[in-house]
């Protein structure tokens, strides 16, 4: 999901850091003005100024610029103004908005006229491609949106690029980049506010849309005749990036025509002899539907360019397309060259090459030794997978995972296990659907069912998720296999069972459904376990960021669902955070807290635990005590800067104490993907993670100082696999806690499933007095299911205090 807890292996389109936008390499927002018209101001109107850092002319037909209140709520929609003409290089691109009745100064002549109010002070803009409105309402949603060329967030809005929104905007100020128009993806640095300039084409040298040229253009150069294995050369990059190609000839064997990354791929029916020159590649015609079908016989004139989806700066590879084409079919029915089939026999064990941290796009292609060779070789071409292993469930976007490789470390229940960062599982696909739903619904699948039959389409590195996916123009069928949700075993008379559960952004609004789900994963599955540790919980206003902290609706709610599911009434602890401080969906003010069955286990209230207050340890031996419970472990610290504080309690269970610490460590947002051009990837958040790991070892140790004997369990989702620098740093490598998920057979250790990698995000740790006899269990009712609560299986441990 893509706030509290980023998925996993990467960074994709889940989880994703507002540092990570992308830094534009066409057009970009130069300057916002909102103060148009308004007390105090010159100009008459707001505007927005654009601007191009390159040489070469930017077709800004197609685009559009939009604008978002600085605190959205859920109804908030993106205003729209659409763009025409080009921009010069070095040139500016002056869009006039809405007037206000205050100013004496009319805009110099705008290139482009829309009426978007925008505000003086806090709001968000946007340089788009296509003109549909945006839907995002968070940095992280917008960067994930690949219509996002450039966002500038200013005054106090929520949407904004980097650490910060540009600051200083008022009704006599506008935001403007420096001179050099600097772009490091981090609006605060990159803009200062001063006095308004506006400057449309003419003022700048550029080309405005509406008046001719007054002398003769320069002649453009010959376009190049090309065929499509030229285009896509022997590397990731092409040798005929940024040049116009013309007579490219193919088949087209897919076309996408909805959204607005719309387009078609086709494919020369006569390769050459180099296995890594792909044949295919894709056309991209924007929002404009394609009228070219599967089979026609086309030829192409275009220009070559290397998009990165997302932008250069996530680290994503590649896509080679073709764009502002004249396509012209020279005839139709024409049967589709023939697919590569992608099997255990095409597809190598190794993943990529590595290149020390630097990039391996400029790489000889090695198709024969590495899979990520094997798919860039083959990008844009007909493919096809037979029968297949599901090991990534239908989603909400209707795609799945597959493997072409069902030898690759399979767990127990039909997934594919990730085991390491040197072993990232070479034979995952997406699968996605050419096909439109009303002649055939996407299939729905669980983890460890087959999709069976023939899968066949072209291959994409899709845009959204940031890796290589089977656009299918035909899909097999799916069979099911036997996966059911687990129930874990009822702990004893004199056992405490512990479990840790992330609900996924639980809020009142939720519908009740999910409630009740949760309730029954809980009475069911888990067995009423006599204390959970819940992540996510957002307060009584859900993501409405209104300044509400508290959550006691939340978890009322929750509470009464359990009791009407036949579970025990629950009693709750927990501590409202500093509004908006702890990360997550914007609004939401995530935190962890405490259910615990008043019927089996007490909890020790002492006063003084609050959101600012660090808990402390007290006493020794026997004695050993927390300075208030609940209580918040450092919350002051820059460990948790934008992230949720660890949540210390003590409770009692047939006279003996039990310390537990809940947890939801920062997220992997901002990571690069584990398919980055950059090998291996860079995995930027770990540095707070491995810093929160080290804070809580702290009060660990002094707490296991005080009382070597204490009996701990610290729990919950740390965002971060078994292997991994933090979590071992956690344990001491076993010497202050054991990680509980070890102890597992090898193909059980797992909680969590992204993009076909399942995987260790929640664990519970023990200490030594509690591990030997530790009776712990994944309950997996969620993460390998197309119908699911939260995309987190929950954990329980049954111990003898």
């Amino acid at each position: 999901m893509p706030y509290g807890i980023a998925g996993a292996v990467v960074l994709a389109t889940a989880g994703l850091s507002i540092n990570a936008m992308a830094a534009s390499h066409e057009a970009l927002i130069a300057e916002v003005y909102g103060g148009g018209g308004n007390s105090g101001a010159t100009y008459t109107n707001d505007f927005i100024e654009l601007a191009n850092a390159g040489s070469g002319s930017v077709d800004l037909s197609g685009y559009s610029v939009q604008y978002l209140p600085g605190a959205p709520t859920a109804s908030s929609k993106w205003q729209t103004t659409p763009l025409t003409g080009s921009l010069a290089g070095g040139g500016r691109y002056l869009v006039q908005e809405a007037a206000g009745t205050g100013g004496t100064k009319a805009l110099p002549t705008p290139d482009a006229t829309g009426s978007i109010n925008v505000s003086g002070t806090n709001g968000t803009v946007a340089l788009v491609t296509g003109s549909d409105p945006l839907t995002c309402l968070t940095a992280a949603d917008c960067q994930a949106d690949p219509r996002v060329k450039d966002l500038v967030g200013f005054g106090t809005a929520v949407v904004h690029e980097g650490n910060g929104a540009a600051a200083g905007a008022s009704n006599t100020a506008s935001v403007a980049r420096s001179a050099s128009l600097a772009d490091t993806d981090d609006n605060a640095a990159d803009f200062t506010a001063g006095d308004p300039s506006p400057q449309n084409t003419g003022d700048s040298g550029g080309t405005t849309p509406t008046a001719p040229p007054t002398t003769q253009p320069p002649t453009a150069p010959p376009a190049t005749p090309a065929k499509i294995h030229d285009i896509q050369g022997t590397s990731r990059v092409s040798p005929l990036d940024g040049k116009t190609v013309s007579g490219v000839t193919g088949i087209v064997t897919g076309v996408r025509a909805y959204g607005s990354s719309q387009g078609f791929w086709f494919q020369d029916p006569n390769p050459d002899a180099d296995p890594r020159t792909s044949e295919g590649v894709f056309v991209f015609t924007g929002s404009t539907t394609p009228t070219v079908k599967v089979g026609d016989s086309v030829s192409v004139d275009a220009t070559v360019q290397e998009y990165y989806p997302g932008g250069q700066s996530t680290g994503v590879q590649s896509v080679t397309e073709l764009t502002k084409a004249t396509v012209t079919v020279v005839s139709s029915g024409n049967a589709v060259p023939a697919p590569v089939v992608l099997d255990k026999h095409s597809v190598p064990e190794r993943f990529a090459p590595q290149a020390g941290g630097a990039s391996i796009e400029n790489l000889p292609l090695r198709p024969d030794e590495y899979a990520l060779d094997t798919y860039e070789s083959l990008e844009g071409m007909n493919v096809r997978i037979g029968s297949s292993r599901v090991v990534g469930r239908t989603d909400s976007y209707s795609e799945m995972w597959v493997t072409v490789r069902p030898g690759q470390n399979p767990t127990k229940r039909g997934g594919t296990l990730y085991k390491g960062y040197d072993d990232p599982n070479s034979g995952r696909l997406m699968v996605q659907s050419l096909i439109p739903t009303a002649q055939q619904a996407f299939p729905v699948a669980n983890v460890g069912d087959t999709l069976s039959g023939t899968t066949e389409g072209p291959l994409d590195y899709n845009q959204f998720a940031g890796t290589y996916t089977v656009q299918a123009r035909a899909i097999g069928t799916v069979r099911k296999g036997d996966l059911e949700p687990e129930v874990t075993a009822k702990q004893s008379a004199s056992q405490v069972s512990v479990a840790t559960y992330n609900v996924e952004n639980l809020a009142p609004g939720n519908p009740q459904s999910k409630f009740d789900a949760l309730a029954k994963g809980l009475v069911t599955n888990l067995r009423s376990p006599d204390i959970v540790a819940l992540e996510e919980i957002q307060d009584n206003s859900g993501a409405t960021d209104d300044g509400t902290v508290a959550a006691d609706k939340t978890l009322g709610k929750l509470v009464d669902a359990i009791v009407a599911a036949g579970g025990p009434h629950y009693q709750w602890r927990q501590i409202d955070p500093v509004n908006d401080k702890d990360g997550g969906q914007p609004g939401g003010n995530i935190r962890q807290a405490f259910l615990f069955n008043p019927d089996r286990v007490q909890f020790t209230d002492r006063p003084g635990g609050d959101s600012s207050t660090a808990v402390g340890v007290t006493g020794e031996g026997a004695d050993t005590h927390l300075t208030a419970s609940p209580g918040r472990i450092a919350p002051t610290d820059d460990a948790w800067t934008s992230s949720r504080k660890p949540l210390a309690g003590e409770f009692t269970f047939r006279g003996k104490t039990l310390f537990v610490i809940a947890n939801h460590f920062n997220s992997k947002g901002g990571d690069q993907a584990i398919d980055s051009r950059f090998q291996p990837p860079v995995r930027s958040s770990e540095a707070q993670r491995n810093r929160q790991a080290l804070v809580e070892r702290d009060f660990i140790e002094s707490l296991e100082k005080a009382d070597p004997k204490a009996d701990l369990v610290v729990l919950g989702d740390l965002n971060d696999y078994q292997f991994s620098p933090a979590v071992t740093s956690l344990t001491a490598n076993g010497r202050l806690l054991t990680d509980l998920v070890n102890t597992l057979p090898v193909k059980e250790r797992y909680s969590y499933v992204y993009e076909g990698n399942s995987q260790v995000l929640d664990h519970i740790l023990t200490s030594p007095s509690l591990s030997r006899e530790a009776d712990y269990d994944v309950v997996h009712i969620n993460s390998e299911f197309a119908a699911q609560t939260s995309d987190h299986d929950p954990q329980i441990v049954r111990v003898r205090p």
